[in-house]
């Protein structure tokens, strides 16, 4: 890849990410509380910034817990900062789960929960039903996540094996009042779906979490299928009085980081094009139809396709890798070193599905710097193994934790050469 080109990638991404800082977005949405305790809790990659901007807001002290994903913790004053796994649960993210019910039991009418959630809140604060293990949580995590299944589908299922999500926190926070603000890593930016929605209604049901187990054929650990099938205890609906008086609010969503993009592609002197913060589906569909995009479209030079979303991959190899590196190595495959054209994928939380890294970029050089490495593309892409392809090439972005998760983000760029 051009150096040029390389650079401008790599320096557009990391302006998305900035534009959804916690410091940047949280302070304006921070309410104030003149009569009682301002508690904190949180859970997700961002949960940890969060906190820490709140803590810099306000000038009483706060009281609280959040959890968020290992490597991702800030030290805050005085707001416990627990770190588990992702995206499978583990023991930590259910000792969360428990300390931050103790924290929220008890209080009065006057009491403020400030809760701060964004994007892996639903691995992160994990607390089984009754009758379901962790083990068996765990299981049912693994396989949904490898089915192809969308982040609605889900959280559907994960609200109704847990003790917390799906409104089931703020109940137990009554009768105080609950202000949550969050960051959002959902297509339709859907408050039920935001980390399994534990603060707020869930119009699902348990019928609908069975039909998507139907649906995936998965093979579900007997406790899991046995609570499902009971249809005991539901979630909280959209109506119950116990939301009354709670607010909710996105203060970051992949639209601000495309736009923050667009911003720096304009000063750059590149003609930005956002095409949409909503794309789903999986990887390689998403990349042929991105690819017949950008061959057939008359689009203006230079200029950067932006888009954002979250795909998914349906898991058929051992390979290792994520969402936006098959869908970069799809798209290679699809331009075929058509010139001039250069693009990046990345999460903006820093981690691509199982490996290292936010991401990758590619350029017309791609697959002809592959070949000469003795590396075939196309079975790299049917094995799953797009990380360890452009672990080759030297092409992964790598930016360890960034403190923020809007989803994805997508660049081409269609330059003059």
């Amino acid at each position: 890849m051009n150096i040029k080109e390389e650079s401008f990638l790599r320096d557009l991404f990391k302006s998305a990410v900035g534009t959804v800082q916690p410091e940047v977005c949280l302070p304006r949405f921070l309410p104030y509380n003149n009569k009682g305790r301002i508690v904190v809790v949180g859970a997700g990659k961002a949960a940890a910034a969060m906190a820490s901007a709140a803590e810099k807001h306000y000038s009483q002290d706060l009281k609280g817990i959040v959890v968020t994903q290992y490597g991702y913790a800030i030290k805050c004053q005085n707001i416990e900062v627990f770190e588990a796994d992702h995206p499978i649960p583990d023991l930590q993210g259910k000792k969360a789960a428990l300390r931050m019910l103790e924290n929220v039991s008890n209080l009065n009418s006057d009491d403020m929960v400030l809760c701060l959630i964004s994007g892996g809140s639903s691995a992160l604060l994990s607390l089984p039903s009754d009758g379901v293990s962790l083990r068996d949580k765990q299981r049912t995590s693994e396989l949904l996540i490898r089915s192809g299944a969308t982040i609605h589908e889900i959280n559907t299922v994960r609200k109704h094996l847990s003790k917390i999500k799906g409104g089931r926190l703020a109940k137990a926070c009554l009768p105080a009042r609950v202000i949550t603000l969050l960051i959002s890593d959902v297509t339709d930016n859907d408050v039920s779906v935001i980390g399994s929605g534990p603060t707020v209604p869930d119009p699902s049901t348990y019928e609908e979490a069975l039909s998507i187990i139907k649906k995936f054929d998965l093979r579900l650990p007997t406790s899991v299928l046995r609570k499902l099938n009971e249809k005991q205890d539901e979630s909280p609906k959209p109506g119950d009085k116990i939301f009354v008086d709670n607010k909710v609010e996105i203060i970051a969503s992949s639209k601000n980081a495309l736009e923050g993009a667009a911003d720096f592609a304009e000063n750059m002197g590149v003609k930005p094009i956002i095409i949409s913060d909503r794309i789903e589906g999986e990887a390689i569909k998403v990349a042929k139809e991105m690819a017949e995009k950008i061959v057939s479209g008359n689009h203006p030079k230079p200029c950067v396709l932006l888009s954002g979303g979250e795909l998914t991959v349906r898991v058929k190899g051992s390979g290792k890798g994520g969402p936006n590196t098959e869908f970069l190595l799809s798209l290679a495959l699809e331009l075929d070193g058509a010139r001039g054209i250069h693009a990046i994928a990345c999460d903006t939380d820093g981690i691509d599905g199982c490996g290292y890294n936010a991401g990758a970029t590619i350029s017309p050089n791609t697959l002809s710097h592959a070949k000469l490495l003795g590396l075939d593309a196309r079975q790299s892409l049917l094995d799953n193994d797009a990380f360890n392809f452009f672990k080759a090439i030297n092409s992964l972005v790598i930016t360890g934790p960034t403190y923020t998760n809007v989803n994805d983000f997508r660049a081409v760029m269609i330059s003059n050469t």
